[in-house]
């Protein structure tokens, strides 16, 4: 859950205005103790920067520990920042310090900061405000540490403090310094010395010859979404690494979920059909034909027929007819109205849920039939 390291040197590779924004913002972090929070999308390399501001500082000699604080209850949260005494809970046979208590001169990186409950977000800013460290179990201060705190999260914490989910004091006590980096699809220019960097490091890495890309399998790689961004990027190069030994690259050498596929025969065999995008395919068959989506996509999807870009379009197109409104895509796309959960499920998981507001300009179609059946002056609702 918890790492405490003395690092290598790491870098920010990169040459987009992006990027060297970021790099501006990490030597200014460097030069003082103020806390930063680094914000972005998840694998856009958060923990990176927050080493580097270690790195950089006059804290370097000491040790950063990095926790993410995503996933872990209250109870184990709060003992692994504070510690615990003997006998406070059930297993601690002794007292044990915790990891702020252990990085005395140092840095500590709190990643996924967002997930913390708000009862966590009292007690870390409790901390924040006096410095103290207070045990759990125990009835007084054990002392008072030196510590610099980095945090990091994926989320719009503005959004959470609209929805009452995090505490806007906590928030300005972190944001003193505010570093934003952005998605790699906002910068595809650094894809391109990034593809390269890791050819080199997994050819050396796995021993094998380092493979070349085509300018055609660059410009597929360009094409993706990359909703993992850098992490998901070093994945892929290295599956090409160790499938390609050597040879160069074409679009088809690439993984399924990457190499493009926009096109579907239709069973007309028309060429016009034949062209035709295959989200829009997928679409009309459910809107037109009555096809489940369960039955129509789903299969196409974990057979990798179609990639996460086909399946986001299939899901904006439903979206576009129903005002942004899920449950109206769940009955658009023929699933029965229990299946809600199980569909937002599977669009999450796999990064294809989008965001509904974007698609609330403009009332859905059915709400503008209704408008204009409904007489003027009329208070009957519309939807």
């Amino acid at each position: 859950m918890a790492v405490a390291t003395r690092l290598e040197p790491v870098q920010f590779i990169g040459s987009s205005e992006a990027i060297r924004t970021v790099l501006a913002d990490v030597e200014c972090a460097a030069r003082s103790d103020a806390k930063v929070l680094i914000t972005g999308e998840t694998g856009v390399g958060k923990e990176v920067v927050a080493q580097m501001i270690h790195q950089r500082s006059a804290r370097a000699s000491a040790s950063i520990v990095t926790l993410n604080c995503a996933g872990l209850p209250d109870s184990l949260l709060e003992s692994e920042l504070f510690g615990h005494a003997r006998g406070s809970f059930t297993g601690a046979y002794r007292d044990k310090p915790g990891l702020l208590e252990m990085s005395q001169s140092g840095t500590v990186f709190l990643d996924e900061v967002g997930e913390m409950s708000t009862r966590m977000q009292a007690v870390l800013l409790r901390f924040l405000e006096t410095g103290e460290i207070q045990r759990v179990g125990a009835d007084r201060v054990q002392t008072r540490v030196n510590v610099r705190l980095i945090t990091a999260t994926n989320r719009e914490l503005q959004q959470q403090i609209a929805a009452g989910a995090f505490r806007e004091d906590l928030y300005f006590r972190l944001n003193v310094i505010r570093i934003c980096i952005p998605p790699l699809r906002e910068r595809l220019e650094d894809m391109v010395l990034l593809t390269e960097h890791f050819l080199d490091m997994y050819s050396a890495q796995h021993h094998m010859a380092r493979p070349t890309l085509s300018p055609a399998a660059t410009a597929a790689l360009a094409e993706h979404r990359w909703p993992g961004n850098v992490r998901e990027l070093k994945n892929v190069v290295e599956r090409i690494v160790l499938r390609a030994n050597g040879t160069t690259i074409q679009p088809e050498d690439l993984p399924a979920d990457i190499r493009p596929r926009l096109r579907i025969e239709t069973p007309a065999g028309s060429p016009q059909a034949s062209a035709r995008p295959i989200a829009d395919e997928l679409a009309d068959r459910m809107l037109r034909h009555g096809e489940s989506f369960w039955s129509a996509v789903y299969p196409l999807f974990v057979a990798r027929d179609m990639t996460r870009a086909d399946l986001r379009r299939v899901v904006q197109l439903g979206l576009e007819n129903t005002n942004g409104n899920y449950r109206l895509v769940v009955q658009l796309f023929n699933m029965p109205s229990d299946d809600y959960k199980r569909f937002l499920s599977f669009l999450r998981k796999h990064d294809c849920h989008l965001p509904f507001q974007r698609f609330r300009a403009a009332p859905t179609r059915a709400e503008a039939r209704a408008a204009a059946r409904t007489p003027a002056g009329s208070d009957t609702p519309t939807v």
